[in-house]
């Protein structure tokens, strides 16, 4: 299967590097880490340990009968990332939407258009980017992907490659579920600078309660509800992690996060809705203010330009 994975980030690469031994992957990302995967070939550390020969380009030139491109950007940079590949996208490309938070999905049909397929899909891997051709898989999981028609081949190709993708009867319910846990998570690791696993710090848990409670107000007014302990959850899965969020991993960076589409998100849809959320409020404008800390302390030419 010819696959694009348009954003060679930690996730992407990974996607790309277990695929890559069965089928036709081309990673699509910055110059400097396509350059190095060229040169060197794809390093992947941490639970697994090999250096993969994939393709990696900048820009794609065409896209051929029955491609598969995985959406593995990060939210803002989504439209920018579609609007060179939407003139080349057939009725027969398939587009996994794998990015966190809501309306991701949204986003990228606004930039396809009538395009492709668009299937939402959402994945627990875990991966940090090391350095320009090297990246670090962190945590193992599955990947999950809304009914299509075309859902079961994609499944099944990814399944094969060690991905364990599948079907989920209930996407939206899915991707809240996983909110909550990003909504969480990544700001409050953030913030600490410290690994995933010191979200299970119980000195947390009324934070952790008050985030979790305005998530599920949030996803009631779209129908979607929870009988689940969601801070045992975190506590249990992601307490022994030694992964980095991908927010802290930003922040390190230079880089805008997600939270507009993670706690800000939450927070709008509570205001439309007339329900407070002021717990996620402030975390979105702490990370906010960190983003721009983080962009003065930098030098400019490692700073990536603002997305539009």
């Amino acid at each position: 299967m010819e696959i694009i994975v348009l954003g060679a980030g930690a996730i992407g690469s990974l996607f790309g590097a277990k695929l890559a031994a069965t089928n036709d992957v081309t990673l699509v990302g910055r110059a400097v880490h396509v350059a190095a995967i060229n040169s060197r070939g794809l390093r992947v550390e941490g639970i697994e340990s090999k250096i993969v020969r994939v393709h990696a380009t900048t820009a794609i030139e065409q896209i051929d009968a029955n491609a598969l491109i995985l959406l593995t950007t990060k939210v803002p940079a989504t439209a920018a990332a579609l609007a060179p590949i939407a003139p080349m996208v057939r009725d027969d490309t398939t587009i996994l939407c794998l990015q966190n938070g809501l309306g991701s999905e949204r986003i990228a049909r606004a930039a396809l258009g009538e395009r492709g397929i668009l299937l939402r899909g959402i994945t627990q891997l875990g991966a940090i980017f090391t350095g320009p051709g090297v990246i670090q898989y962190m945590a193992a999981g599955d990947t999950l992907v809304e009914p299509h028609q075309r859902s079961d081949r994609v499944a099944a190709v990814l399944t094969a490659a060690g991905l364990d993708c599948r079907i989920s009867p209930n996407i939206a319910h899915d991707v809240w579920h996983k909110l909550v846990f990003n909504c969480v998570v990544n700001p409050i690791t953030a913030i600490l600078g410290c690994e995933v696993g010191g979200i299970a710090n119980p000195q947390l848990d009324p934070l952790k309660q008050l985030v979790i409670d305005e998530c599920l107000a949030a996803a009631a007014t779209q129908g979607v509800t929870f009988e689940v302990d969601f801070l045992r959850q975190i506590r249990e899965t992601f307490g022994p992690s030694r992964n980095i969020a991908s927010m802290l991993q930003d922040l390190r960076r230079g880089r805008v996060t997600e939270i507009d589409y993670l706690n800000g998100a939450v927070a709008a849809l509570g205001a439309e809705h007339g329900l407070p959320c002021p717990a996620n409020d402030a975390l979105t404008a702490i990370i906010k203010a960190m983003e721009e800390r983080s962009r003065s302390l930098l030098p400019e030419e490692v700073l990536e330009p603002q997305p539009a």
